[in-house]
């Protein structure tokens, strides 16, 4: 959050000549005016006695964070909640982070600038305590994302439960070297790995690095994936992805390099996205309800900037399915 100080520094003037131009003080030269005005643009500072009138405006519009736009998940996740909005009124604004910390910061610009009257992080990059000082700029909310130190309401699914039902069905088909796929370090991929580590832990199997991945996304980190353990002397026998994109592209290299699925390698992704039974085999995973963890987010969302609801530390949690197909 940027303060008078660095106006000052952005302006080449005082701190007190700032001040004197945010208070429409006389006696500060045109030009004096101008380029405190001008350091105030660029920064994007709003005055602390502006916050709370800027507060009160509201522009029915609500920007939704995501990390990656070409992720089928937000494609759905975002069309229930633009439905949602439609239908009382409020249009959505989409702002794509590409996994960055400071894009998402940026994007923070249009809350404190009062574009928006809140925003919703379906994905999240930062902190809670870097978020935290916008929230007196208008309605912020996790969906699906979370930070646990956050003083607002979360909707989200319990990602541990996720990441233990995927990889306990594996067990259960009598796997006992089990590979796994997690993103980046955000909320949902460590919770995932979490629940993995508790049911191979559970089943007396000693977790193995090796065959544990990280910042895997795409169709193609699947394929790159598979091409890795490919050479391994003692690969996995199978794979909790946590990503159908990843599942789909691991499946796809599994076969073009004659490996069976699921005789050779049993696969289970995360999402239930279509390409899941669009695959032969259509492969087994993990239904979130994407669309209604859209919707109820933008509802609660709603409820809270017309006052009908309090935004509190509370967990609004949404059930998920493990939906068993050929791949397993």
């Amino acid at each position: 959050m940027y303060t008078i100080k660095d106006v000052a520094l952005k302006a080449g003037l005082s701190q007190a000549t700032v001040s004197r131009v945010i208070n429409n003080h006389p006696y500060v030269s045109e030009d004096k005016k101008q380029a405190v005005q001008k350091a105030m643009v660029e920064l994007g500072y709003v005055p602390n006695s502006s916050a709370q009138r800027l507060r009160n405006i509201k522009t029915k519009k609500v920007a939704v964070l995501i990390s990656r736009i070409v992720n089928p998940f937000f494609s759905q996740l975002v069309d229930a909640m633009e439905q949602k909005a439609a239908k009382h009124g409020y249009q959505l604004i989409l702002c794509n982070t590409r996994i960055s910390p400071e894009k998402e910061l940026d994007y923070f610009q249009l809350l404190q600038s009062k574009q928006v009257d809140g925003i919703i992080l379906a994905a999240a990059e930062n902190k809670w305590e870097a978020i935290a000082p916008y929230t007196k700029y208008g309605t912020v909310i996790y969906c699906n994302e979370y930070d646990p130190n956050a003083t607002v309401t979360r909707v989200r699914l319990d990602q541990v439960e996720g990441g233990y039902i995927g990889t306990k069905h594996l067990l259960d088909k009598g796997h006992r070297k089990i590979g796994y796929c997690q993103g980046n370090d955000s909320s949902v991929s460590v919770n995932r790995r979490k629940g993995y580590l508790k049911a191979i832990t559970e089943a007396g199997i000693e977790p193995n690095p090796e065959w544990m991945f990280k910042d895997v996304f795409t169709v193609e980190n699947g394929r790159e994936i598979f091409r890795h353990i490919a050479t391994m002397d003692n690969p996995p026998t199978a794979f909790f992805t946590g990503s159908d994109e990843v599942a789909a592209g691991m499946i796809k290299e599994a076969q073009l390099n004659g490996w069976r699925v699921p005789e050779d390698l049993a696969v289970v992704g995360f999402d239930d996205q279509p390409i899941a039974t669009l695959m032969d085999p259509q492969f087994t995973t993990i239904n979130q309800f994407t669309s209604n963890i859209g919707e109820k987010a933008m509802e609660v969302m709603l409820e809270i900037i017309e006052k009908k609801r309090e935004n509190k530390a509370e967990d609004i949690l949404l059930p998920l399915e493990l939906i068993e197909r050929q791949s397993t």
